[in-house]
């Protein structure tokens, strides 16, 4: 831990770690007696598989199976690390097997200032917010504003304000807006550059995918003022083709950077700007009212 920065993530959660391990470590016992449910010991019938120990081979043994092991990146809840970036690693060295690259702790969501709790009756599917805001409405809302170093509350109020504003108001317009006036030109077909831009590499390295979604918002205000500024219906036919072919340029990155985030919704934006023909096309994300 102290030799490999990146083996925890983020710092504080390595420091957290360090600091339990400087306090000492025990032993502790891979069964338990006298536990009515568990995987049996198999020379001793009193003794049931310690829960901990069970649940965390299963990651080794998937892992071996379908050849993906060591992990690059270990995902866990906060109140885990514990066992996930002490028991683990102390478990596979102790057999000889490779540890996880790094482990990625993420912090709660809370519902309404809430716990989401079952008892509390307070839980919201994610298939119930697939249906109203779609997969990529609910993917963005989540990597932009999940809890990846804060806890984070959320309400259903707060992902519609979010929907409309970035998603209906902000990406969907944008694309809106290019695609009617690309409709009076006709663009040369060439390949625009669809790779992921390095700004938002370098925050998928560094596990920032809040800053690379920010990253790529502030291109879609930036293209939007631009428009504003030159405003484009004005102009004759040839004089949009060449204004036409720097917006489309941009539409192009964002929609190549946005694949990681939004999949479907960056291959929809980047088979409508391929050209040379641009059409108009249903809304990316009808505004919910």
């Amino acid at each position: 831990i102290e030799s490999h920065p990146e083996f925890i993530w983020p710092e504080s959660r390595r420091n957290e770690t360090l600091a339990f391990v400087k306090r000492g470590l025990k032993d502790f016992s891979v069964s338990r007696p006298n536990v009515s449910w568990g995987i049996p010991v198999p020379d001793d019938s009193k003794h049931t598989i310690y829960v901990w120990f069970d649940a965390l081979i299963n990651y080794l043994t998937y892992g071996i199976e379908e050849n993906c092991w060591p992990a690059d990146i270990h995902v866990l809840g906060k109140d885990n690390l514990r066992f996930h970036a002490i028991f683990w690693p102390a478990m596979l060295k102790s057999a000889g097997y490779e540890l996880p690259k790094t482990i990625l702790v993420h912090d709660f969501i809370t519902l309404n200032g809430q716990k989401v709790s079952k008892s509390l009756g307070n839980v919201i599917l994610p298939s119930e917010l697939v249906t109203k805001f779609g997969v990529d409405g609910v993917r963005y809302y989540f990597l932009r504003f999940g809890p990846l170093t804060n806890d984070v509350d959320i309400t259903l109020e707060k992902i519609q304000e979010t929907y409309n504003a970035d998603l209906a108001n902000g990406l969907g317009n944008l694309v809106a807006r290019v695609a009617k006036l690309a409709e009076r030109v006709s663009l040369p077909d060439k390949p625009w550059g669809l790779e992921v831009d390095g700004q938002v590499k370098k925050c998928l390295d560094e596990y920032r995918l809040d800053e690379a979604l920010k990253t790529i918002w502030t291109w879609i205000s930036e293209l939007d003022q631009t428009i504003e500024k030159d405003q484009p219906w004005k102009l004759s036919d040839e004089k949009l083709g060449k204004v036409l072919e720097g917006y489309v340029e941009k539409i192009n990155k964002i929609a190549a950077s946005l694949r990681p985030f939004l999949p479907e919704t960056a291959e929809k934006i980047l088979a409508q700007f391929k050209g040379p023909e641009i059409k108009s096309g249903a809304p990316l994300f009808p505004r919910i009212k």
